[in-house]
């Protein structure tokens, strides 16, 4: 941290790349808590960035230059290939990475994306966290999001006041690698969970039971889950705007199968469950909330 000519500590510069759902409700978070003296914004369609800039923020036109006026550079974006052009493309974090400087992608990505994307900053003399999080975006707005953090220690004690204004609860696994992993486990089960649920609720519909008494015997038992609460009623309606895309999740089990395949670990139920992704997305709900898997379970879309 930089200080100022009478020794006292200043304020930090933050920067975030990626300003979807979740990003920018992440960095809304960042502008708004105090803890910075600047916070920057990059995304693709730079328009994005206009609704932040009103609230303080400062955008840039390249991650490179995000770099170069943060000390610490987040990066949220919507997939591998994405978090890898960010990172190494033209004009990308490592192309003005140096020391001194620090980069946490946030990004859900696979263990070899994340060690490629944080050999390459330590060879520039740069820091790297990988900190995936659980959650979407009620939770993000709302900075209650669950950071799955890995990589160098100290940076993630640095980023202490950043993660708890975006989350309720940061954690340190370990090696590069271990926020990956875990986040790909944890995404994979709610894919498969969420795929049982919606096969349920089609199953009480077709056999003349109310769904709403199903959301509530399940509320009532061992199985209450505070994402059936969530999602039950707007399933049920065929409502699915989208606080994490269908095809996010997709993405997120496609990912947790490969992990799978590499480590000749049988995954039957989320591999089941992906099938019923893939066919709500070849229905056009790629853009709806994941929630909309339920469409794959005997149904049309309402028009």
């Amino acid at each position: 941290m930089t200080k100022t000519g009478d020794g006292a500590a200043a304020k930090p510069v933050v920067a975030f790349l990626g300003l979807g759902i979740m990003g920018t409700a992440m960095a809304a978070r960042l502008v708004a808590s105090g803890h910075y003296s600047k916070v920057v914004v990059w995304n693709r369609s730079a328009d994005k960035c206009a609704p932040l800039v009103a609230a303080g923020a400062a955008a840039v036109g390249t991650p490179a230059e995000a770099v170069e006026a943060a000390d610490v550079v987040f990066g949220m974006l919507a997939d591998p290939k994405a978090a890898l052009n960010v990172a190494l493309g033209e004009g990308g974090v490592v192309s003005a990475m140096r020391a001194g400087k620090a980069y946490v992608d946030m990004s859900t990505v696979d263990e070899e994306t994340s060690t490629r994307i944080g050999e390459a900053v330590a060879a520039a003399g740069g820091r790297f966290l990988e900190a995936p999080v659980s959650g979407s975006k009620k939770p993000a707005i709302d900075g209650q999001l669950i950071i799955l953090a890995a990589g160098d220690e100290s940076l993630f004690d640095e980023c202490g006041p950043a993660f708890d204004t975006m989350g309720k609860r940061a954690l340190f696994l370990g090696p590069l690698g271990a926020g990956a992993r875990m986040k790909l486990v944890v995404n994979g089960v709610m894919g498969a969970v969420m795929g049982a649920f919606s096969e349920g609720m089609a199953l009480a519909e077709a056999s003349g039971l109310r769904q709403s008494d199903l959301l509530e015997v399940l509320s009532l038992g061992a199985m209450a889950c505070p994402m059936f609460a969530l999602k039950g009623p707007a399933l049920a309606q065929r409502s699915y705007p989208p606080a994490f895309k269908l095809v996010s999740q997709q993405k997120d089990m496609r990912l947790a199968l490969a992990l799978g395949d590499a480590l000749d670990q049988p995954l039957p139920v989320m591999a089941a469950a992906n099938e019923q992704y893939k066919k709500a997305k070849a229905l056009g709900l790629g853009d709806s909330d994941f929630s909309a898997v339920y469409e794959a379970y005997g149904h049309e879309k309402k028009a």
